[in-house]
């Protein structure tokens, strides 16, 4: 049996109001064991490290601050100082549950992997609009459940907001790269490439706050779209077919829409079918009628948006094999 040494590792730009109210939460963490939290400060103008000096006297804090080079970069930082032999990389604007650790450490006790993911839930505290977009990012129905309550153990590919790794695993890889937003399912496939097994921990959930804003949110799933087919560029293997689901969504919406000017409204039946779908499905899972009606505007944007940007990414990267880095320069840190 391997003595798993925890250390959480956290990069935070920006947001020190996030980290205080993680930080509160391993309070509340009924793991009794000894562990490391490692606060990675990613150039911010907006220290958290006040903060940080008033949790040292409850937790075993490292903090570190360094200049900006991205999300990426930061989690390697913190894992090359880290005193652990096992890593727990975590976004700032997390929350964990009570039970987060024991249920980690119990896991890998029991059935031991060098790399697992954990799904993401929406806190009873979180707006109208985040449990909103909370709900498009993990219901079945919309992404297939990829990062909620999917029950597939192996061959599973974590995501940084909740992600364990090994140091083996970390220093046969060398970590994360460059590229942003992307860079945990590029660390995946190279985690599998190396011979390691991967896993998904369904109870080892957070509470994931994610963006604030629609806009924010659409920024967001635009660039998830544009790093798509540099991925399966780089990784052929991972090409799938439900990639294009967001794609085909945009598409159908818009043949919907001219097809009910053309010929008939019978032809948006199916649209609103779907649509009627989610909205009970949401409403059900929220027990909010605001929450179900926010959630149809959250899945246009995150169709729309990172089905738009995938199609313009595939032509350049995939059509015309154009460089990714010079093509979309910002999706990279140097």
């Amino acid at each position: 049996m391997i003595d798993v040494r925890l250390s959480l590792i956290i990069p935070v730009y920006n947001r020190p109001d996030e980290i205080q109210e993680l930080l509160e939460s391993f309070l509340k963490q009924d793991f009794k064991k000894e562990y490391e939290i490692v606060i990675v400060e990613d150039g911010s103008s907006k220290s958290s490290e006040v903060i940080v000096e008033n949790y040292k006297k409850d937790l075993n804090i490292t903090y570190f601050y360094k200049k900006n080079s991205g999300p990426g970069d930061s989690r390697n930082y913190g894992m090359k100082r880290a005193i652990g032999n096992y890593f727990i990389i975590l976004d700032s604007d997390v929350i964990l549950p009570p039970h987060y650790l024991t249920t980690i450490d119990t896991f890998l006790k029991n059935n031991y992997i060098d790399c697992f993911g954990g799904a993401d839930a929406a806190h009873d505290s979180f707006s109208n609009l985040q449990k909103a977009i909370n709900y498009v990012m993990t219901s079945f129905f919309t992404t297939g459940g990829i990062r909620g309550g999917k029950v597939k153990v192996q061959k599973f590919e974590p995501r940084s907001f909740n992600m364990g790794i090994s140091k083996a695993a970390f220093e046969a890889t060398k970590g994360f790269s460059k590229i942003h937003p992307g860079e945990d399912p590029d660390l995946s496939q190279r985690i599998f490439c190396k011979g390691f097994q991967t896993g998904f921990l369904p109870n080892a959930y957070v509470y994931h706050k994610r963006r604030i804003s629609w806009s924010k949110f659409h920024t967001q799933v635009k660039k998830f779209g544009m790093v798509r087919p540099i991925l399966t560029k780089w990784h052929p293997t991972t090409a799938k077919l439900t990639f294009w689901f967001p794609t085909f969504f945009t598409l159908f919406v818009v043949a919907s829409l001219l097809g009910s000017i053309i010929y008939s409204p019978f032809v948006l039946v199916p649209l609103a079918g779907y649509l009627l779908l989610l909205f009970v499905h949401s409403m059900f899972l929220n027990k909010s009628i605001i929450v179900a009606f926010l959630s149809i505007y959250a899945v246009f944007i995150q169709f729309f948006g990172y089905g738009l940007a995938f199609l313009k990414s595939t032509v350049y990267i995939r059509l015309l094999n154009r460089d990714p880095q010079q093509q979309f320069p910002k999706l990279f840190f140097k």
